[in-house]
């Protein structure tokens, strides 16, 4: 069976500046365009059967970029929607809230239709995805299964592959333009390799 190779986007405006970005359709700056292209090469060296992509933008371009077409549009895999946080900084939140903790305080709610998730609710999402991740791995060959999203959205997927709470998804670090890698030892979920830069 083939593994689950996470694919977080390139670097946008927002990204660089550390400001949340859930519904904010921002695009990739060039250094994000860079690191996209960048990918290609460590993407060329797995045998992709399935690419299921973020409907944000700043994925699809990443994985175009990246040479991974053809690409299915996967809507649960949108970023963590942060609400009423949607643009700051954990600087700017910390100023009145000091104590605040994104996987444990959650958000507050943003504009209509945007209410702001919980770790939970991500998790739901994030579970999914992976059942529909482990039908195109049944269907796969052997070759892998690609997922090209954002930093939030994949550490929860991460957590709930091993089994663990959404809300451990903290405990994994996750740059822009990175690929890891979910995999299995003696028939248990493992990660093979993790916040990975071409060389």
């Amino acid at each position: 069976m083939g593994d689950v190779i996470l694919v977080r986007h390139g670097a946008t405006e927002w990204s660089e500046a550390g400001r949340h970005t859930s519904y904010t359709d921002m695009p990739l700056v060039a250094r994000g365009e860079e690191q996209a292209r960048a990918l290609s090469g460590m993407l060329a060296e797995h045998p992709v059967a399935l690419t299921l992509c973020s409907p944000m933008s700043r994925a699809r371009a990443t994985a175009k970029l990246a040479g991974l077409d053809p690409l299915l549009i996967e809507p649960d895999m949108h970023e963590w929607d942060y609400g009423g946080y949607e643009g700051i900084t954990t600087v700017d939140i910390h100023r009145t809230r000091p104590d605040w903790d994104l996987w444990t305080d959650g958000v507050v709610p943003g504009p209509e239709g945007h209410p702001g998730e919980t770790p939970d609710e991500i998790g739901a999402r994030a579970d999914r995805v992976l059942t529909r991740v482990a039908e195109g791995l049944r269907d796969a060959d052997g070759g892998d299964v690609v997922l090209v999203a954002h930093a939030h959205f994949l550490r929860v997927l991460t957590a709930r592959y091993l089994g663990l709470p959404a809300s451990a998804g903290s405990l994994f670090m996750l740059a822009t333009g990175t690929i890891s890698r979910l995999g299995t030892e003696h028939g248990r979920p493992a990660m093979a390799a993790w916040n990975e830069r071409p060389r």
